[in-house]
């Protein structure tokens, strides 16, 4: 998930190799998340001899919540210190690309979503309260599927993100006709043109 790239001030600067001490993962807001959004913030930052970080700025043109977040985890990080030296510099200036996704699903993963039963979707969603019923990972998997195995040539962002949401709005629905139709599939219940797409 991270990568981290360092351009040092100093021309006579020795190489500073940063050991993470205490780097926790930003974490993916909820809202997006679950709204199919994905993105990369690259977060520039000043790294200190004793380990501290200071002036954590994020892209411009990075989407604001995910740049908010990138921001909120690098305020925490920590590394290792490092002997300021002659050749050895105070203070370094990275960069940190900070990449949210939703995760790979396989390419036929839509293959196994076409197979889940309504009696396995009811009794997964019992685990769960009814207002959180999108969470559940058969939803994710799906959004997932939208997200990475079409291409933007078959279905392009601002048309994927609608179908999430569409997805999304109707996964209580869906839920609910799970519960009396155990035995058919899920998807017979998933909007039509969610459905066409698997």
């Amino acid at each position: 998930m991270l990568l981290l790239c360092v351009v040092f001030s100093g021309a006579r600067a020795a190489e500073v190799f940063l050991i993470p001490a205490d780097n926790p993962r930003p974490s993916y807001p909820r809202s997006l998340y679950l709204a199919g959004v994905e993105g990369e913030v690259r977060v520039s930052m000043v790294v200190h001899a004793d380990g501290s970080v200071s002036q954590p700025s994020a892209s411009k043109g990075a989407q604001p919540e995910l740049a908010e977040a990138a921001l909120d985890a690098i305020r925490q990080w920590r590394f290792q210190p490092w002997e300021v030296s002659s050749e050895r510099p105070a203070q370094i200036d990275v960069v940190a690309p900070m990449v949210f996704r939703l995760g790979d699903t396989p390419l036929h993963a839509n293959e196994t979503i076409k197979k889940v039963r309504c009696s396995d979707l009811s009794h997964a969603a019992k685990n769960y309260a009814d207002f959180s019923w999108v969470e559940l990972p058969f939803f994710h998997w799906t959004r997932s599927y939208l997200t990475h195995s079409l291409s933007p040539m078959q279905l392009p962002n601002d048309r994927r993100l609608a179908l999430i949401a569409k997805l999304n709005r109707d996964a209580p629905t869906i839920i609910r006709r799970c519960n009396s139709h155990p035995s058919s599939r899920a998807v017979r219940f998933f909007p039509r043109e969610v459905r066409e797409l698997l």
